[in-house]
């Protein structure tokens, strides 16, 4: 058995509402003859003459009253599926959005965006899970909604990608540290005692790197897999933490910064998200609050 023709709802649909064959013509704007060779199509399609002459008029069938409001209903529903989407009722959405951040987006951006979304969405909860990686299944499986992040080589090619805000590394120590004072030179800096933040893959960075350029070695006195694990080790001890510096803000507050003296290329910090969602109105929504509150937050 073929698939039903579907256009015949629409013809349907404009037949009952008119209950005239020139009316339903004129809606559709189709020929009256058009519209008849639809009317007997339709009548072979349910096995019903639908409309039937009255006098001067067409009346319908107890099948065709039957149908009248559901095929009404069916077509505003596709054509309700059919159109643009909407923008975001936000008084109304009730939603989980998860998002993965890179270490320190959740302490320097977190409060606003929750304090933003919460004065335009109060049903939107945002929802903040670690990022120890750049696997890009997690975004692919809908399991993670947004992301941040410096975009890596292996990001998958389908992934919608937005620059976010730009980022450096600087170094901090206490207040009272040697580096708190004076000019901070390659060879000053490199003669410290150093915290290295371990990546996963990356043997050495780019701060080892640029050392390297100058002749230099900096001295690492311990490993952490994290910047706030850095700079809690930096505020106790006289050790150096090299960390960036807008995703460190509040965790650096009674610290010393400075900016490196070694020539760095910035980081471009993203958002990251699924095509499937580019369109949806509630993650566009979501998608221009991170871009505000980032780019308010100097």
């Amino acid at each position: 058995m073929s698939p039903p023709d579907l256009n015949l709802l629409i013809t349907l649909d404009a037949l009952l509402a008119e209950g005239s064959v020139a009316g339903a013509a004129r809606r559709l704007r189709l020929s009256p003859s058009a519209m008849s060779r639809a009317l007997a199509r339709l009548r072979d399609t349910t096995g019903d003459p639908l409309l039937l002459r009255a006098g001067r008029g067409l009346v319908p069938t107890p099948r065709a009253i039957e149908l009248r409001d559901r095929v009404s209903q069916l077509v505003q529903d596709a054509n309700a599926v059919l159109r643009p989407a909407e923008d975001a009722r936000l008084g109304q959405l009730e939603r989980t959005f998860t998002l993965r951040t890179s270490e320190g987006f959740v302490e320097n951006f977190g409060p606003a965006l929750i304090a933003r979304a919460g004065e335009e969405a109060p049903g939107v909860r945002l929802r903040f899970v670690r990022k120890p990686d750049k696997d890009s299944a997690p975004l692919r499986d809908g399991s993670v909604d947004l992301e941040t992040g410096v975009v890596g080589k292996n990001a998958a090619p389908e992934l919608r990608v937005q620059a976010l805000f730009r980022d450096r590394f600087i170094g901090v120590v206490q207040p009272g540290h040697d580096l708190a004072r004076g000019e901070v030179t390659p060879a000053r800096y490199a003669a410290g005692r150093h915290i290295r933040v371990e990546r996963p893959g990356q043997a050495r960075g780019a701060i080892d790197e640029a050392l390297d350029a100058l002749g230099l070695t900096r001295r690492i006195i311990t490993l952490v897999d994290g910047f706030a694990a850095a700079l809690a080790l930096a505020r106790a001890s006289d050790l150096i933490a090299s960390v960036p510096e807008r995703h460190t803000g509040i965790l650096r507050s009674g610290l010393h910064s400075f900016p490196l003296p070694l020539a760095l290329p910035e980081l471009t910090v993203s958002l990251l998200w699924h095509p499937r969602l580019d369109a949806d109105p509630a993650h566009r929504w979501l998608r221009g609050l991170v871009r505000a509150v980032c780019g308010a937050e100097r």
